[in-house]
């Protein structure tokens, strides 16, 4: 999910980018009196968006303006959202613990991280392990990445990893459930020679 997202927010600005540039240039070349493509509407340095006539025409309408101002605020709610969603942090700082009086606990995230993939580092088969939780703070997911040795068993190391280090994690946290995206990969090595 998180990389169709990640395609679409590229895609979204690689569109507004080319928009802007295109559109801010040709303005700014009619702006200095430069030459500007024959179909763009403005080539003069007094042209304006709407002249007065065209403001005139369509004042009659009285479904017009209020279309206008209701399209232009969804535009900007869209996309002061899209701007705060760019400054959501991935990385989950800190996760909720049930003290048990009620109130709960904060655990930094970092410190999760680091002891799940101590752990999950530790098993047969795993050369290094990188851990990542995202989410809420209150249903953290975790996203593991198993670098394994050449010899291993994967089903194995992922069988271990869900029984021992997710299971530790989860009930250490006092957490009803540790959902994990799970990427193994194998460790670059130079093929044997067998004799």
């Amino acid at each position: 999910m998180t990389a169709v997202l990640r395609t679409v927010n590229r895609v979204l600005l690689a569109l507004a980018g080319l928009v802007l540039v295109c559109g801010g240039g040709a303005v700014l070349a009619a702006g200095l009196g430069l030459s500007v493509p024959s179909w763009w509407p403005w080539d003069g340095r007094t042209d304006v968006l709407l002249s007065r006539a065209d403001r005139d025409r369509w004042r009659a309408d009285g479904w017009w303006w209020p279309t206008v101002l209701v399209v232009l605020a969804l535009l900007v709610v869209l996309a002061l959202w899209w701007f705060l969603a760019q400054l959501r942090r991935a990385r989950l700082a800190e996760v909720l613990v049930d003290s048990g009086d009620g109130e709960g606990a904060l655990l930094r995230g970092r410190a999760l991280e680091g002891v799940l993939a101590g752990e999950a580092g530790t098993l047969d088969g795993v050369d290094r392990a990188q851990v990542m939780l995202v989410g809420r703070r209150s249903t953290p997911q975790a996203r593991i990445r198993l670098l394994m040795e050449p010899h291993a068993a994967p089903d194995e190391a992922l069988g271990r990893l869900t029984d021992e280090a997710l299971a530790h994690a989860r009930d250490s946290a006092g957490l009803a459930e540790l959902p994990a995206e799970v990427r193994l990969r194998a460790v670059k090595h130079r093929a044997e020679r067998v004799s």
